[in-house]
């Protein structure tokens, strides 16, 4: 049996306990906040769970395996280190930690000691993604020659990062996860509407060495939710819907065919509609697969696909925007060689 410890009871780390303790061979044995308020709610809540106000009190107990960090990011290296050093695997939120500097040191901490990473990217893990997945690796869609995603509502307003570093590493993982190669550039425009220094609308552009292009909408300042992704193939196309209750995920048989006369630059476009197919999706929840997945992980030493140097290659991303709004749009040239997809 797992042990587990939840540090941070605010907005996900209710959610974080209830999965973790619902997995079989693990356990909630601890969760720690500083605020007395949300200690208060996790006795409601879980009547009988220890908790405690220090982290120290539960990074440092001998009676726990897996430390699940729900905090600000800011924390995030340094809880995350201190657990590592006590023998702890770390399941930490996103994203990874403030600065790629930050992330590589948890990385080779936890390489050097037999350590396992899990950054909780939960689409990874919805039936909507995993059902993209399988389309695009059945060659259902063909080649993804874009990807276009508008993930905007009316706050929540963080303060401590920026409306990228809080929305993007959603899509980021996503796109990671789907898209055969990494992208080699991004460019992104965003507006500090509030003069705080933290930008609330943003608009972000992936490219990749190929015939391949993700576009990004993030806002907080929008009278509307939306949670809208285009996924456009050489074949097929794709809406994935994620607010609409039943029929998530759309594939329309519909393209553009391009006949080319003979050396003649002259081109015909003739356009092709076909039928619309709604896929089955699995309902499961997809935190608790995701936590499912994390100890099943732990017990065979097998790495997760969402492990820290999936985190750091989101980190680097989300460094890369923050230049190139400081340079208005231009391209700032990632290196992710050597990091998985």
């Amino acid at each position: 049996m797992l042990k587990i410890g939840v540090i941070g009871f605010g907005y996900w780390g209710p959610n974080l306990v209830r999965n973790f303790h619902a997995v079989e061979d693990a356990q909630v044995v601890m969760i720690c906040d500083r605020d007395e308020r949300a200690l208060q709610r996790a006795h409601k809540m879980f009547p009988g769970m220890p908790t405690c106000s220090d982290s120290e009190d539960l990074l440092h107990s001998p009676g726990i395996d897996i430390v699940a960090i729900a905090t600000p990011v800011s924390a995030h290296y340094h809880l995350a280190k201190e657990a590592l050093i006590n023998g702890k695997h770390v399941f930490v939120e996103k994203p990874f930690t403030a600065n790629s500097r930050q992330a590589e040191e948890l990385i080779a901490l936890a390489d050097a000691r037999g350590l396992l990473i899990m950054v909780d990217h939960t689409f990874l893990f919805t039936g909507a993604v995993c059902k993209i997945k399988e389309l695009l690796d059945d060659n259902v869609i063909g080649d993804v020659m874009y990807y276009d995603s508008s993930r905007v509502n009316l706050g929540l307003f963080q303060s401590d990062v920026n409306v990228v570093w809080d929305l993007a590493p959603h899509d980021f993982s996503i796109i990671n996860h789907l898209m055969p190669d990494a992208p080699v550039a991004i460019s992104a425009q965003g507006m500090d509407f509030f003069s705080d220094g933290s930008e609330s609308v943003a608009y972000v552009t992936a490219h990749f060495s190929g015939k391949r292009i993700a576009h990004f909408n993030f806002n907080w300042f929008s009278p509307v939710k939306i949670r809208r992704t285009l996924i456009g193939g050489s074949r097929k196309m794709l809406v994935w819907n994620d607010l609409v209750p039943d029929e998530k995920v759309r594939v329309y048989d519909k393209g553009v065919i391009l006949d080319v006369n003979d050396g003649d630059l002259a081109s015909i476009v003739q356009y092709r509609t076909g039928d619309i197919y709604v896929p089955k999706l699995d309902g499961h929840e997809a935190l608790l697969k995701e936590c499912e997945y994390f100890i099943a992980c732990i017990k065979s030493g097998q790495k997760p696909i969402n492990d820290g140097l999936a985190g750091l290659k989101i980190v680097k991303m989300l460094e890369a925007c923050d230049a190139s709004m400081k340079r208005n749009g231009l391209p700032v040239e990632l290196d992710l060689a050597g990091l998985p997809l």
